[in-house]
């Protein structure tokens, strides 16, 4: 299906000279597999070798560019000592120092008497400047096949600075100039080149200026692979939109029933947020949209009213989260509730097996159970519905961007609510749900406090230790959550059952509860239950307890290590406390020594506890791959765009994409067609193929 004219493109990486299998293997490691990933790998540094001093001259430190003649060589005379090449101009010497090398390529190389360039950096010994392993040695004929400007690269073991520069410029031989698929008049309002252009002058930097984000090249191509990401969304949102859905529009009985015996009003942003969902919902096309809102903003109960709104007409809803600690919040919620209005509800996880299981799955597919709560679950093949027709997913960003609309499948034309609890930045949710529309819960419910937020030097334990036992002697429930040690399961569960025995010697054993991701199910339940409902007042876990644990009673967190926790995950943990009407407090330890990133970090979060506000500070500090999280974020892989940075271009690029479909649905006009080598190019195949099938 893809154009012949991106074939090279897409030739193997090991077609390049001097790449062979092995090589090859790294270098895809780093960069990718085909030639086009070469192109897209980016350089970060340059290397200036226009500073061509005399030797007495040379400042060490700096890379120079020497022309030199060779006096003498100095064969190593032992295996740890380096081989030495005495070389110098009429004002001084410097002496070459390798490591390693064969003596007859030495020779070979660097003759006696002959003269030679030789760029490297310059260093010095008892006084004596030296010269290890130089970049570049040429004779003086031929110093035009060394870069004045020199582009240089992330690198990883196994490849070396020079093998990735040759290769990365053979790939630059197979660019060619394309189609220009972007508007003619925003190219020219830029003041960019075409995209062929763009790419040739980034590897082939002439100063620093030339490497940086916001440069004109650089944001040409940051543009090409932002309208690639939205065009591909506004296709798949055009091709769902035009998939019949079911008009679902209630009597509303069900619905005033709950709010009636609520002991709360709805907030505002709750109400308008309904609004939007009903009118999607009462629509001949299936609803598609996003519900955001911050930790204990309340979307739990606009799911529920949304669902019902499905079950006044005659249908099931289904809710599934991404494990079953919250799953089974969600069922302990909204049980009373469906109670109150006589509606049957079900939970169903991986742990239910045999004959419970089974009568599960009977009363779904005969519509008894109107609302079914689980996790991954639900997606299994014998799980069928009578008459499915509203599907949430809850943290939406923990399934993955690919598992979206799976539930779907199990009926026909179904709406699709989707909530994450995680404020999403307007770049990053543009970017990673370009095709659901938007709802945000900004306020919180009345009666809530905020949550005091405190930063402690870790050399102050014992004072905490001691604040906690005063607390606990209060009837206080309480967290302490456990480092994150090189995102390692292992080290990281290591570092909480360590703590769960300190702390339980200091409390006694009945007073603490551990939880970790590797605990049985079970005993996850258990733990959990006697900290919600029995006996233990402190809870020592990992990151498990992240969303979904609901235990009003729990008014103090404590976070060791803070610094090691993104922006995003420690307001996700502080939003486990201040769920009554109690003061509650976070206590963040952190380490001695702290980075600037870290640091500015702890002071936005001891400022704010406006999630939506974190989750941009967070977007500015460590970019976009962590603030929903890595690999499952939902995030696109950029490898051009910087989110923080270009964020502006990001509306640009959806207006644009919104506009095409608008005047070329099909893209079979020239620009459209130059946009579909665009889809290609970016590997967005999957474009084509939802245009092909409408």
């Amino acid at each position: 299906m893809r154009p012949e004219s991106l074939f090279p493109y897409f030739a193997a990486i090991t077609n390049l000279p001097g790449i062979g299998p092995r090589i090859g293997k790294y270098i895809e490691k780093l960069a990718g597999p085909h030639i086009i990933d070469l192109l897209w790998h980016l350089p970060r540094e340059i290397t200036d070798r226009q500073y061509c001093p005399k030797i007495i001259d040379a400042e060490i430190g700096r890379i120079a560019t020497l022309n030199v003649k060779i006096i003498k060589h100095h064969p190593s005379n032992g295996r740890k000592r380096p081989y030495r090449i005495s070389c110098g101009d009429d004002t001084g010497e410097i002496t070459l120092i390798f490591f390693r090398g064969d003596k007859k390529w030495f020779l070979n190389q660097l003759p006696e008497g002959e003269t030679r360039i030789i760029s490297g950096r310059l260093d010095s010994y008892n006084d004596i400047k030296q010269m290890a392993h130089p970049d570049y040695i040429l004779p003086p004929d031929q110093i035009g096949e060394m870069p004045k400007i020199e582009a240089v690269y992330q690198l990883m073991a196994g490849v070396t600075p020079k093998t990735l520069y040759k290769a990365i410029c053979s790939s630059l031989k197979h660019v060619k100039q394309l189609p220009e698929w972007q508007d003619s008049d925003y190219v020219k309002q830029q003041k960019w080149q075409s995209w062929h252009l763009a790419l040739l002058s980034t590897h082939n930097p002439q100063n620093i200026l030339d490497i940086s984000s916001d440069n004109p090249a650089r944001q040409r191509l940051a543009f090409d692979e932002l309208l690639a990401n939205q065009l591909a969304l506004a296709i798949m949102r055009q091709q769902v939109k035009k998939q019949s859905g079911i008009i679902i529009d209630g009597d509303g009985k069900l619905r005033q029933k709950i709010l009636n015996s609520l002991p709360f009003e709805l907030t505002k942003c709750q109400i308008r947020s309904l609004d939007e969902i009903y009118q999607d919902m009462k629509q001949p096309s299936r609803m598609l949209r996003l519900l955001q809102g911050d930790v204990g903003s309340g979307k739990t109960i606009v799911a529920l009213l949304a669902m019902l709104n499905a079950i006044e007409c005659g249908g099931q809803a289904a809710l599934m989260a991404p494990t079953e600690i919250l799953a089974k919040q969600h069922f302990k919620t909204i049980a009373p509730l469906a109670n109150i209005i006589g509606i049957n509800i079900g939970l169903l996880t991986g742990r239910d097996k045999g004959k419970a299981r089974d009568k599960i799955l009977t009363d779904l597919a005969n519509g008894k159970i109107s609302i079914l709560i689980g996790t991954h679950a639900l997606f299994q093949a014998d799980v069928k519905f009578k008459s499915l027709t509203l599907a949430i997913i809850d943290e939406q960003h923990k399934f993955g961007v690919h598992q979206r609309l799976a539930l779907a499948k199990k009926g026909n034309g179904i709406d699709m609510l989707v909530m994450t609890a995680t404020p999403i930045p307007r770049t990053l949710m543009m970017s990673a749900y370009g095709d659901l529309d938007d709802s945000r819960l900004l306020e919180k419910p009345a009666g809530r406090k905020e949550i005091e937020t405190i930063v402690i030097n870790n050399n102050r334990l014992d004072e905490v230790v001691n604040a906690v036992e005063r607390k606990i002697a209060q009837g206080a429930k309480i967290y302490w959550v456990c480092p994150l040690v090189e995102e390692s399961d292992i080290l990281d569960l290591a570092a909480a059952e360590a703590r769960f025995l300190q702390l339980s010697k200091h409390f006694g054993k009945d007073k603490v509860a551990l939880v970790h991701g590797r605990m049985k199910a079970k005993e996850k339940d258990d733990a959990m239950s006697s900290f919600s409902d029995g006996n233990v007042n402190l809870l020592v876990s990992t990151t498990v307890i992240e969303v979904g644990v609901d235990v009003p009673a729990a008014t103090v967190m404590v976070i060791e290590h803070a610094e090691r926790f993104g922006l995003a995950q420690l307001h996700q943990l502080r939003g486990r406390i201040g769920r009554g009407a109690a003061q509650s407090t976070c206590i963040l330890l952190r380490s001695e020594k702290l980075s600037d990133t870290a640091r500015a970090r702890l002071k936005i979060l001891s400022q704010s506890n406006d999630g939506f506000l974190i989750a941009e500070k967070d977007l500015e500090l460590r970019g976009a791959g962590e603030v929903l999280g890595t690999r499952q974020s939902g995030l696109p892989n950029m490898r051009l765009a910087d989110f923080a940075i270009h964020g502006h271009l990001i509306k640009a690029a959806a207006d644009d994409a919104k506009l095409i479909l608008l005047k070329d649905p099909k893209l079979t006009s020239e620009r459209g067609q130059a946009l579909r080598i665009l889809l290609y190019l970016f590997e967005r195949d999957s474009a084509i193929a939802n245009l092909q099938s409408g």
